[in-house]
């Protein structure tokens, strides 16, 4: 794909708006159509949206991160998936059991 690195990054950071020849090419560098490249990434979206808002711990979060700028999200999200892969690297969540014995 003739499209550099840089672009597609600043592309999915939002600092860079690509061009329909650069949709093009990536779309079929994905195997999509243009279409989907742009409505079918939403929808999966929306579905992770709905998915995640049933779990109690999000639903009473999300009032507080529709406040926060998108620096202040990225920093949250940044850290989330950091203590989500320390977690991970330690063998998962400790059970209920043991942290109500603690």
């Amino acid at each position: 794909m003739a499209v550099p690195r840089t672009y597609i990054s600043k592309i999915e950071n939002g600092n860079a708006l690509p061009t329909l020849p650069s949709l093009v090419k990536l779309a079929s560098a994905l195997e999509v159509n243009v279409a989907e490249l742009l409505v079918g990434h939403d929808q999966g979206r929306q579905e992770e949206i709905a998915e995640l808002s049933n779990d109690p711990f999000v639903a009473d979060m999300l009032p507080f991160v529709a406040k926060l700028s998108d620096w202040q999200r990225r920093a949250v999200l940044d850290e989330a998936a950091l203590m989500a892969r320390r977690r991970i690297a330690l063998g998962g969540p400790p059970s209920r059991r043991s942290t109500a014995a603690a």
